[in-house]
């Protein structure tokens, strides 16, 4: 296929942008993560635009796209799917679940239970869905865009570690400036939102090009192991209870690579790692209890790391 990367993918970002105001570095890392065929969690205080960030990029691609609002009485046969018997075929069927589908926004999933959320992990990590001992595989790209608020706790289940390793990366959107505020209030004071103006700029097809593309990216020797040595300092830090995993580490790289993409470049450098490991590896690390006493956050420690730890290729 031939196309042009950066060109699609600013397409892309401006797409996006027409919705959402003032946000490049959240609009970036989910077609980062889209781009890495990985998930994003989406973490912030209600109505910054969490949900509408997930409908802009959904709309914005020609894929098939469910959202499941997630509440404690949603049950795993929701989000998997089921088999029940066709009296008139004599048979049975599988009645698809929400997932699916191509992108799923799984609104505030920390509020359904424990139960519902791990019948997210096979179909995070394998891209398909075993109900009754059957395997059903999803099309591609699949992605799913998952939404929490952070502050209100009642009613809530905390995402378990498992779960938390899934999601590629943690996205934090903020509040706006008042000129960002200014321009939101104009953009959605007409008739029509700018949300349902939208219209597809990217295909199926492409997507997964761009997909392949990233892991053509060359990462050398001295960044795999200034990956591999941060990550192994998360887990020997005294104030973690559980540092970051092979796969966080997976991921980082593979993070690293489509920054590379976006840059229009086809090696990897240490900033991209620097630049990403907030992103891809915070949520994935446990503090300990006298960390979480103490108010010592997870980007903090993060931070003391990547700032002491030697980069390759800088002077000293």
């Amino acid at each position: 296929m031939n196309f042009d990367p950066r060109h699609l993918i600013h397409a892309l970002k401006e797409n996006v942008r027409r919705v959402i105001v003032g946000k490049d570095e959240a609009i970036e890392l989910t077609l980062i993560a889209l781009l890495c065929k990985g998930h994003v969690l989406i973490e912030d205080v209600p109505g910054v635009g969490k949900t509408t960030l997930a409908a802009a990029l959904s709309r914005s691609l020609d894929c098939s796209f469910n959202r499941i609002q997630f509440t404690p009485d949603v049950t795993p046969s929701d989000v998997t799917g089921f088999t029940m018997y066709n009296a008139k075929t004599g048979e049975m069927e599988f009645r698809p679940g929400v997932v699916m589908t191509q992108i799923l926004l799984a609104d505030e999933i920390n509020r359904t239970s424990p139960k519902t959320q791990s019948s997210l992990l096979e179909v995070m990590e394998e891209g398909q869905v075993t109900v009754d001992g059957v395997t059903h595989a999803l099309s591609r790209p699949f992605m799913v865009l998952a939404t929490q608020n952070p502050i209100d706790f009642v009613g809530t289940y905390p995402l378990p570690e498992a779960q938390m390793d899934r999601f590629f990366l943690r996205v934090s959107i903020g509040y706006p400036s008042i000129e960002e505020e200014m321009d939101v209030l104009d953009r959605f004071s007409g008739p029509q939102s700018p949300l349902k103006s939208l219209q597809p700029v990217c295909g199926a097809q492409e997507i997964i090009a761009l997909q392949e593309l990233v892991g053509t990216i060359y990462c050398s020797r001295e960044v795999r192991s200034y990956v591999a040595t941060i990550v192994a300092a998360t887990r020997e830090h005294p104030a973690l209870q559980l540092g970051a995993s092979p796969r966080g580490a997976i991921a980082l790289v593979r993070a690293a690579q489509a920054c590379a993409v976006l840059a229009g470049r086809g090696y990897i450098l240490p900033d991209d790692v620097r630049r990403m490991a907030h992103s891809v590896l915070s949520h994935r690390l446990i503090l300990t209890p006298e960390s979480r006493m103490k108010g010592i956050s997870a980007q903090a420690i993060l931070s003391q790391l990547i700032d002491t730890l030697p980069v390759p290729g800088a002077k000293r």
